[in-house]
């Protein structure tokens, strides 16, 4: 819901309702009254259609209001917070229809407890305000609910990608190395491929790329970015062009979200340039034999890293996207986090989990996570190995058994760490999980494998209660406050028991 119009429609169309459900009418009497066809109202009240004058003021003479009453923006105290939520960012940008919803549904479903809806509708909105949660967060967790709700798998996209690497007449296992998919933008679509402009310019060196033009494209890419990345810039372009989406973002890096629309180009276009860089046969034939091991084989999983020339953010996202369709195993999750060297802070910038148990997540979580996750050993690792050798590019890899303490629920973790390309001084870690059910220990035969170590870890220090650790970041707080709720309920039961025995 975009415009004033639309804004217009469902103020009238609550404001209709409401005051037709208030004199006890119902919907043909009213109909009867102003001439028109009961399925005509039920659209007007729904906020899908807006009369014209004429019928206006019939609807107004059938509720026994004045015209101007019925048509102004006003509304009655009960009705106000459902129209704050109305003129809200919120529910102008957030994507109902994307979950088979309208806007005007839900708010109908309101109407009839105006007073518990309004109050509803403000205590979200202060919620939101309290804790900074802005409209592109909830239009990020809408893509990540669009994507559980598919298992990550889209079947057009894969076949997009699939068309595309047909035509370029690649083999089910040739790599486009960023030179070639470079050329198809420069040759098939006239663009001009700038990688010089963004690593020297003062402000914007750290983004990634810029797409500037309509006619005449001009693509500034940040040479410094690795081969690597290069490469799913152009293809994610590529993308773009393929898919030709209404709305798209222009830089490498959100600037700011303009729309859901915009969200969700760049999430298409995204699964396209991984779906062309690691074609789907080749990955689902290298896994299957991947997963016939007996035993962890780090070296076979760098070289996979190697021949599909994927960074390991690019290669464990295209492992959500695959595993669950081929393998069976859905229950998984996947997490970024950034480290600033010689500090004991842990930014979560990335989080898709789609298994049933909580894994790190939050918006300016103010907690310490678990330091005993493999991610936090590959940093620390990482790190010590960057003093000894600050040019060693090799990623760090771990891999770990990881026994969630609170659910009781056990991961098989995998943890790539490697400096950032763009942020002296900052290294990052992605983390791919697989929750080790009866699916994952058929298809994966080197869960039993006794040299990965199994370890006890939780979501935060704060709500961890281990105290056996050695690299806590945190005392207990969380837990320790649970607790002593938990004694003051038991206390105040104990009293209300004696007092009735008395």
């Amino acid at each position: 819901m975009a415009d004033a119009a639309d804004q217009l429609r469902l103020v009238l169309g609550l404001k209709l309702k409401r005051l037709r459900q208030e004199r006890g009418f119902t919907l043909s009497r009213v109909a009867d009254r102003a001439k028109i066809s009961v399925s005509y109202l039920s659209e007007i009240e729904k906020g899908k259609k807006y009369p014209k004058p004429d019928k206006l003021i019939d609807l107004a003479s059938a509720l026994g209001i004045p015209y101007d009453d019925l048509v102004s923006l006003k509304v009655e105290e009960p009705l106000e917070g459902l129209r704050e939520a109305i003129y809200s960012p919120f529910l102008r940008a957030f994507p109902f229809e994307l979950f088979g919803v309208e806007p005007q549904d839900v708010l109908s479903l309101m109407v009839g407890v105006p007073r518990r809806a309004s109050a509803l509708i403000r205590a979200f909105i202060e919620v939101s305000r309290t804790y900074d949660a802005r409209v592109e967060h909830f239009l990020f967790a809408a893509l990540r609910a669009h994507q559980k709700m598919h298992g990550n798998h889209f079947p057009e996209l894969e076949k997009a990608a699939s068309d595309f690497r047909r035509v370029q007449k690649w083999g089910p296992r040739e790599i486009p190395t960023a030179t070639e998919l470079r050329e198809i933008l420069e040759t098939d679509y006239g663009y001009t491929i700038d990688t010089e402009t963004l690593p020297r310019h003062e402000t914007l060196h750290g983004f990634r790329s810029i797409v500037t033009g309509e006619s005449q494209r001009k693509m500034l890419v940040n040479g410094s970015l690795r081969e690597e990345q290069q490469a799913f810039l152009y293809a994610r372009e590529l993308g773009f062009l393929t898919l030709k989406p209404e709305s798209r973002p222009t830089t490498g890096s959100w600037v700011k979200v303009e729309s859901f629309e915009q969200v969700l180009a760049n999430f298409e276009a995204s699964y396209f340039a991984g779906a062309v860089l690691i074609p789907a046969v080749a990955l689902d034939e290298d896994l299957t034999a991947f997963f016939r091991w007996n035993t962890w084989n780090e070296a076979a999983f760098r070289a996979a890293l190697k021949r599909y020339r994927a960074t390991p953010e690019m290669f464990f996202y295209r492992l959500t996207q695959r595993i669950p369709k081929a393998f069976g195993m859905k229950e998984i999750f996947f997490m970024r986090f950034h480290h600033q060297t010689g500090e004991d802070s842990y930014n979560l910038t990335k989080v898709l989990n789609m298994s049933r148990v909580p894994v790190p997540h939050g918006i300016q979580l103010h907690e310490h996570y678990c330091r005993r996750w493999p991610g936090m050993e590959a940093l620390r690792e990482l790190a010590e190995l960057r003093k000894s050798s600050a040019e060693d590019d090799e990623p760090v890899v771990t891999v770990q058994r990881s026994h969630f303490l609170n659910d009781d629920a056990e991961f098989f973790v995998i943890a790539v760490a490697r400096p950032l390309a763009l942020k002296p001084g900052t290294n990052t870690v992605v983390m791919l999980g697989f929750l080790m059910d009866r699916t994952f220990k058929r298809a994966v035969r080197f869960w039993v494998d006794p040299a990965i170590q199994s370890v006890d870890v939780n979501l935060t220090c704060e709500r961890c209660p281990l105290h056996d650790c050695e690299i806590r970041a945190a005392e207990p707080s969380v837990l320790e406050d649970a607790r002593h709720l938990e004694e003051q309920n038991e206390a105040l039961e104990a009293i209300r028991n004696d007092f009735i025995q008395d």
